[in-house]
């Protein structure tokens, strides 16, 4: 047994693998990423499952183990996924990155055809043989086969097994580990979302996709739990968790590649089938951009509004690479947002945002002005309402309201959330002081008439009337966007292929 070595600890970035438009890997891109995450880790891990080792060829696979190596240049520890299919292949992926200048190998069980756990472990020990030292890789969500601890424990004293990184978030199986295996072997979590929590239990590191991300964040969590200051560990755990769940939860490697996009370090997008707009969807996209601008990962910069008649304003954005430095057209701007869950209590917000002498502001005044129909069954209870005086704002309703109840969802629980949204805007310069007597805005809003929680009411149209504020002052989504991502539009309530 070759046991725990000094160097295998801290935080290590699962890198992903960055792709150009034309689906090859882009070197240039991948030695930027390096460079982004080395001051704040322990080391880096190429080729693991944010890297999309599946959808690389052995050749490019050969090829980020290379890149990694010189970009790193000695600096830091480099841990290589080596894990194949099958047994002969990942023996010859370890053999060369073992040559190639590789500290240790992360090797998956095998998977797709879930072999029996004593192929598993015979798998493991023909690696083993290689001499590189072996980090034990346990994703069941992905391999489809789960250690167990007993199985996990006899393969922790194979001869060049140092460590064991979990991904399966079993907390359970976790203290099985420390049980049986602390001291001997590292354990590594690979749960991006109880990190603190495994770190404080005994952990030696944690090997995540969020350190593309936030490395420095994961570096002050990791010091703050070995020096036994738990409390703000946990604070800063909190800090980030809503982050980590859309990452860990909404197609890790696309939603990583789009935040790194957010921060301006580019790195492509996925290979298919996954894509922008799948697994990681639109509404995730607005969720994980007011987490990084929360956590200063994405600064403010000035962009410039012109009005009507010639009057400009300068405001001051977090912005992204997609925000114009100029808005030169207040004509009229449209927004479409959408946010869950739960289904019943989604929220819709179709947008419109112009000066108040223009045709948003003329519709606005022609639809206070129109007497509301006659209803002779006196059911109807949809009114338009102005719930914001500066940018004045109309709520439109986009269901019919018929009972009290659907009457206080749409005036009190979703107005709620969109009211904290424009204070948002106000507070971020979307809406900036100087423009608010210039602009007017009508939101079409939709509540499903079977929506219950009050509270997911107002979150979700908060999260949609925020996103639509910044799309139609953007002009997102492009066109472009909208024809790479036409592929991947749903429903997203039903959808029948």
């Amino acid at each position: 047994m070759a046991g725990k070595p000094d160097w295998l600890k801290g935080i290590l970035p699962a890198l992903v693998t960055p792709f150009t438009a034309e689906e090859e890997i882009d070197e240039e891109a991948m030695r930027r990423l390096v460079r982004h995450v080395l001051p704040h880790v322990n080391g880096v891990v190429p080729v693991g499952t944010t890297g999309e080792f599946v959808y690389l060829s052995e050749e490019e696979k050969r090829r980020v183990i290379d890149i990694t190596v010189d970009e790193v240049g000695g600096q830091l520890p480099i841990i290589a996924g080596t894990g194949c299919t099958n047994t002969r292949d990942t023996v010859a992926l370890t053999e060369y990155a073992r040559d190639a200048g590789a500290h240790a190998a992360l090797v998956v069980a095998p998977f797709y055809f879930k072999p029996t756990f004593n192929e598993v472990y015979e798998h493991y020990q023909a690696v083993s043989k290689v001499g590189l030292p072996i980090i034990l890789y346990n994703i069941p969500q992905c391999a489809g086969t789960h250690y167990r601890w007993w199985t996990a424990e006899g393969m922790a004293y194979l001869d060049n097994v140092v460590g064991i990184k979990d991904s399966s978030g079993d907390v359970p199986f976790l203290m099985a580990l420390f049980e049986k295996v602390k001291g001997q072997i590292a354990i590594i979590c690979g749960h991006d979302e109880i990190v603190m929590a495994a770190l404080a239990a005994g952990a030696d590191g944690a090997i995540l996709a969020t350190a593309n991300l936030i490395p420095d964040i994961w570096q002050e969590i990791y010091t703050y739990v070995k020096r036994g200051k738990i409390e703000k560990a946990q604070e800063r755990q909190r800090d980030i968790q809503r982050l980590v769940r859309i990452v860990v939860r909404c197609g890790s490697t696309q939603a990583t590649k789009e935040g790194l996009g957010m921060m301006g370090i580019q790195v492509g997008n996925s290979r298919h089938p996954i894509m922008p707009g799948g697994a990681f969807r639109r509404e995730d996209y607005e969720d994980l951009r007011l987490q990084l601008e929360e956590l200063g990962k994405i600064p403010p910069r000035s962009v410039e509004y012109h009005l009507s008649e010639g009057r400009k304003v300068e405001t001051k954005v977090p912005a992204t690479p997609q925000t114009p430095p100029t808005v030169t057209d207040f004509t009229m701007l449209v927004g479409e947002a959408y946010a869950g869950p739960p289904d019943f209590e989604v929220a819709h917000v179709d947008l419109l945002i112009g000066v108040e002498d223009g045709p948003v502001g003329k519709a606005l005044q022609e639809a206070l002005a129109r007497p509301k129909p006659e209803d002779p069954s006196g059911k109807d209870l949809t009114e338009l309402k102005i719930i914001y005086e500066r940018p004045r704002t109309l709520l439109v309703p986009t269901v019919t309201v018929r009972t009290k109840k659907q009457a206080r969802h749409i005036y009190e629980n979703a107005v709620e959330g969109m009211v904290m949204a424009i204070d948002a805007s106000l507070a971020d310069g979307f809406l900036p002081e100087e423009a608010l007597d210039d602009l007017v805005m009508i939101v079409n809003a939709f509540v499903h008439p079977s929506a219950a929680n009050r509270r997911r009411i107002a979150i979700n149209n908060y999260k949609a009337m925020r996103a639509a504020i910044r799309k139609a002052i953007e002009g997102r989504p492009t066109v472009e966007e909208l024809l790479h991502e036409k592929e991947a539009a749903r429903h997203p309530l039903r959808y029948a292929p």
